[in-house]
């Protein structure tokens, strides 16, 4: 026989449940009222009579407070029941009991924020020219120029081509690819720390030489729009552009201190977690001797920079298996390389990192 105590359990419990998942994250604000009548109509199950619909004859209520990085759920589940009394109740007049209770419960979490920095060191040699096999999605075809109807012209007196025009797939490019990738991954950041007071970014690209990095700075204004404007050409030599990431993350200021440590605690108190994205769709070329300098000398930077606590991330792009051997040599660990072999590969090894460095910056406490 269902009694209040029962129901008023039941109602504590479903308001405990519901604040908790509200504060984890497992459940959003929009699917709280069904979330906490179910959880009411699981924990009664058992005592109900049957035909009854407790569920619909269960109130609930959500407050949500937010204060700085915190925010708080009050929850109140308010069941109620009309219980068939007893035969001798009955007989006096009573058919129903009416019974109902209420329950509260406060849960929440605050937000703490970790501060990183983050270095890239991108190929744009030529083979990023190269087109992927996907379609690009907002130009799908695009007009070409051939030469055909070969005829005599008798008055130069040489066989000539006209010039035809015809239409064919259009697919993105490799830099296309990497440069929409690396804008998904900015977003990320950016999503992480909107008012670009936790994340500093710089990139450097290289073909057979390195051109001139994107400095270290807040947020990603910087980096997106150098990556942006990449233009694939040359050969590959990864080793400066290696070098160049990581000394920009370790390097002084003019007090003698790490400049990237001091930057992030005068503005926030911390030392920054540090990344190194390294990516490559090629294999380094041989040096003027004929050597493999460029592969030994970038090798020796990942090895510093791992010692010194940088993780490494690093993207083979339908990179032959000389440069997926170098980028699994110089990843942080296993779990940090990605071996892309084709654009929705790049994608989602670029959305993963960061997600991993998203999740650096943003951290949920209860």
């Amino acid at each position: 026989m269902l009694s209040k105590q029962q129901l008023q359990e039941a109602a504590d419990s479903a308001a405990l449940a519901t604040a908790t998942a509200l504060a984890n994250g497992t459940i959003q604000s929009s699917q709280a009222e069904a979330f906490a009548r179910n959880f009411v109509v699981g924990q009664m199950a058992n005592y109900l009579q049957s035909g009854v619909d407790i569920k619909s004859a269960t109130g609930v209520s959500v407050q949500t407070n937010t204060s700085g990085n915190s925010t708080s759920y009050q929850v109140t589940v308010s069941p109620s029941y009309d219980l068939t009394v007893n035969p001798l109740m009955q007989a006096v007049g009573f058919k129903t009991q009416h019974l109902s209770t209420s329950g509260t419960t406060v849960g929440g979490h605050s937000q703490t924020q970790g501060s990183i920095s983050m270095f890239l060191a991108l190929d744009k040699s030529g083979s990023m020219g190269e087109n992927t096999a996907t379609v690009n999605e907002d130009d799908p075809t695009e007009t070409f120029t051939y030469d055909c109807n070969l005829h005599y012209n008798s008055k130069n007196n040489k066989w000539v081509y006209d010039k035809c025009t015809g239409s064919r797939t259009n697919y993105y490019t490799k830099i296309e690819a990497l440069k929409i990738a690396a804008s998904n991954l900015f977003s990320q950041l950016n999503s992480a720390d909107p008012n670009a007071q936790y994340v500093r970014t710089g990139a450097v690209s290289y073909d057979i030489v390195q051109y001139t990095p994107s400095n270290l700075a807040w947020g990603i204004t910087g980096v997106t729009s150098y990556v942006n404007a990449l233009q694939a050409n040359g050969g590959t030599n990864s080793s400066g552009a290696m070098n160049t990431a990581y000394t920009s993350l370790i390097a002084k200021n003019a007090a003698g201190n790490d400049a990237e440590d001091s930057a992030h605690k005068l503005k926030t108190g911390q030392i920054p977690k540090k990344y190194i994205v390294f990516m490559t769709d090629g294999d380094n070329n041989n040096d003027s001797s004929g050597g493999r300098s460029y592969d030994t000398l970038t090798k020796a930077t990942c090895d510093t920079a791992k010692s010194k606590g940088i993780e490494i991330y690093t993207i083979a792009f339908m990179a032959p298996s000389g440069g997926q051997a170098l980028l699994q040599y110089c990843a942080s660990d296993g779990s940090h390389y990605f071996q892309a072999e084709k654009m929705e590969d790049l994608l989602a090894a670029f959305k993963a990192i960061g997600a991993k460095a998203s999740a650096q910056v943003t951290r949920l406490t209860n």
